[in-house]
Parts: structure tokens; sequence; C-alpha cells
């Protein structure tokens, strides 16, 4: 009776602390996997207030093809970046897609990320390319870029990954 006594005891003991021991290493490893499946924040180019764009309605690039002032009435926010715009109607068709609208490289130059480098911008130096918004430090540099207008977005788009990675504290 001693040895089955011992037997169903220990077997008795084992099984929850198995368990234990199991659920609480799953709840580890989900801890130490939650930042690697959480899409991480995009460097965005934005002013103290987190105003993006310098104001400027995205939309308006894209509808207007030119830059137009947004008015603080009409805000959305993307990521901790906030976005202005001219109209109601702008504000509406970027809420329903605002990867659509939201300029590239983070709003940085794009001939600058080009380079691996990050650089402000002159939102009159903006062009629209396969219908995304680029934005450019000047005039001059988007002549620049669109010498190669191909070959340089290809840059632009290898070095972004590495340029957008948060910075170490």
């Amino acid at each position: 009776m001693n040895t089955l006594k011992r037997i169903v005891c220990s077997t008795t003991l084992r099984a929850p602390l198995r368990r234990g021991f199991t659920r609480g290493l799953l709840a580890g490893l989900i801890a130490l996997a939650l930042p690697a499946w959480a899409a991480p924040a995009q460097l965005r180019n934005l002013d103290k207030q987190g105003l993006a764009l310098q104001g400027y309605d995205p939309v308006a690039f894209f509808s207007g093809g030119k830059p137009v002032k947004g008015a603080p009435a009409f805000t959305s926010s993307v990521d901790g970046a906030t976005y202005r715009f001219a109209s109601a109607e702008n504000k509406a068709s970027f809420d329903k897609s605002p990867a659509k609208y939201e300029p590239q490289f983070g709003g940085y130059c794009a001939y600058g990320v080009s380079k691996g480098k990050l650089v402000e911008i002159d939102v009159e130096a903006f062009q629209i390319v396969d219908g995304r918004l680029l934005l450019q430090y000047s005039k001059g540099v988007r002549e620049k870029f669109n010498k190669d207008t191909a070959g340089s977005l290809k840059k632009a788009d290898a070095n972004w990954p590495t340029l957008n990675k948060p910075k170490e504290k």
C-alpha cells in the first residue's frame, strides 16, 4: 500500500506542477515575442507638436496638384502624426485610406533617403510618382532625383528600412 500511495501522490502532484510550469513558460515566450509581432512605429518628419507635412493637406497634393495649408478644424492622427486638411471632404478621403495619401519615407526628402540620409523638406518641392507622394529638400534636389527617377526611388526604397529603425536609447 505504501508503494501505491507514493505513486499516486507523486503523479497527482507532478501533473499540476508540470502544467503550471508549461503555462508559465508559454506566457513568458508570448511576452518576449509580442514586441517582434508588433509593427514598429514609423519614423516621421514631424514638428514638436506632432504635426506632419508642416500643416499642409496631404490629399490636396493629389487632388489639387499643389500644397494647400490644412485647417486646425479638420485633423486626423495616424501613429502619432497629426495631419490637417483644407476641407471635410479631404479629411474623409484620408480617413478611408491614410496609406494612399501619407508622404513616403516618413515625410523626409526622398533624394536624401536615396543617399542614406534623413533630410528636411520644402513642401513646394513635392511630386507624385506612381501614386506616391514624394517630398524633396528643394526644387533643385527634385531635379537631381528626377535625372533617374526609377533608380533614385529604388535606392530610397532600399535605404528606408535601415533609416526607419528606432534609435537606440
